[in-house]
């Protein structure tokens, strides 16, 4: 397994802790780009709700990780997911990138705008049972994508995961300054524990940041040990 794994009673409010602390460690504007999934929800819904947070928003930067192509106000959308958990709760940010499938060559335009920009600061993951991350699916194509995109179009060549998709790459995650990958709740664990035994046919045992964080609760871990 690549990168720190770190076992919380909470993962939600750890990331938002995370998020609060990086945030105020910079100076800089802070860029961040966001997940999908209810493990994603509630750590944006806790971030949002953080009553101490010193997060200056109007110098973040946000982007998204991966979409499902549908329109953003679909219930679906992970930008809708971010907008009602988070952005709508928190005021004005510096920019919103939302990921558009309704333009024409989506996947080129966001791969253009994310490789103009400068690398994202903290990108956040989750983990699906099947072990994939972002979009990045078993089998799919997106995992062999040429090191030089970051951000191609996808589909589950297996049909657990609807909806096509928009997602980073491993290039594109590994461009980004830092990763934290969220798992919550049993039906992580077999997953995670491939990725803890470097099972490669995990996608997201592939994650190969020099700054990556797992931050993991005890469901999750199960009767296994953190090494």
């Amino acid at each position: 397994m690549n990168g720190s794994l770190v076992v919380v009673d909470d993962v939600a409010a750890a990331f938002a802790q995370l998020v609060v602390d990086r945030t105020a460690a910079s100076k800089a504007p802070f860029s961040l780009a966001f997940s999908g999934g209810s493990t994603a929800r509630e750590c944006y819904e806790h971030l949002a709700h953080e009553a101490e947070s010193p997060i200056d928003w109007t110098r973040i930067d946000a982007w998204w990780g991966d979409e499902r192509c549908v329109p953003l106000e679909d219930p679906d959308s992970n930008y809708r997911l971010v907008e009602e958990s988070l952005l709508s709760k928190v005021g004005p940010l510096a920019s919103v990138h939302p990921m558009r499938s309704d333009v024409s060559d989506a996947a080129d335009l966001y791969d253009r705008l994310v490789r103009s920009a400068p690398p994202i600061d903290l990108i956040h993951l989750g983990l699906g049972p099947d072990g994939h991350t972002a979009s990045l699916f078993p089998g799919s194509e997106a995992l062999n994508a040429p090191v030089h995109r970051f951000v191609v179009s996808n589909v589950d060549p297996l049909g657990h995961n609807p909806h096509a998709r928009l997602t980073f790459t491993f290039a594109g995650i590994a461009n980004c300054r830092s990763a934290v990958v969220t798992v919550a709740g049993a039906s992580k664990t077999e997953a995670l524990h491939r990725v803890l035994d470097g099972d490669l046919s995990a996608p997201a045992a592939h994650l190969a940041n020099e700054d990556l964080i797992w931050l993991v609760d005890t469901e999750a871990m199960g009767s296994r040990s953190a090494r």
